[in-house]
């Protein structure tokens, strides 16, 4: 599965870039369709069934488009999962896109908690670090939270960063049981 959606991401990444979209939006498109399939199950049963023409499953998403700005190679997109009934698997492509664009952009997000919260000079001295480390421009979402009691967590993609007090601790623990 991860494989087919990885495969459509690519493709739709692909396309973002040739027809010169703006990504953050075409990502907000898709991720409000995952948001409507998610809070409407009517809708997803219009789209899901295969007693329910195509030509009418093609309208109602017409609707949708229209009512939300979005791209017609989006919407196409759309379209397409619709037709090849791969539509479960929206989240997954969503995160898979996001990844993509991200690599194609030279960007890494990064998750960075902290025991306080940062002020914007700390953020910033913290996010250039990262990006040294990574070789690609940072974006960062930050969080608290008091229980790592000093420093900061920090992962990127799969990589995790520990410098917390708490993970110095249990790293000096494992030394001393370990002896």
């Amino acid at each position: 599965m991860a494989a087919i959606s990885s495969r459509y991401a690519r493709a739709l990444a692909d396309v973002i870039f040739a027809a010169k979209l703006d990504s953050p939006k075409s990502v907000q498109d898709m991720q409000y369709i995952a948001n409507l399939l998610k809070s409407s199950p009517d809708l997803r049963s219009v789209w899901e069934i295969p007693a329910i023409p195509a030509e009418e499953k093609l309208k109602l998403l017409d609707a949708v488009a229209a009512s939300s700005g979005m791209a017609k190679q989006v919407r196409n997109f759309i379209g397409i999962l619709i037709e090849k009934r791969r539509l479960n698997m929206l989240p997954d492509m969503i995160a898979q896109l996001k990844a993509e664009l991200n690599d194609r952009m030279g960007f890494a997000d990064a998750e960075v908690t902290s025991a306080r919260t940062l002020g914007e000079d700390e953020r910033r001295l913290l996010e250039s670090q990262i990006s040294k480390v990574t070789g690609k421009n940072v974006r960062a979402q930050f969080a608290q939270d008091k229980s790592i009691l000093g420093g900061a967590v920090v992962k990127v993609g799969s990589t995790i960063y520990d410098g917390s007090v708490r993970g110095q601790l249990q790293k000096i623990k494992a030394q001393i049981a370990g002896q």
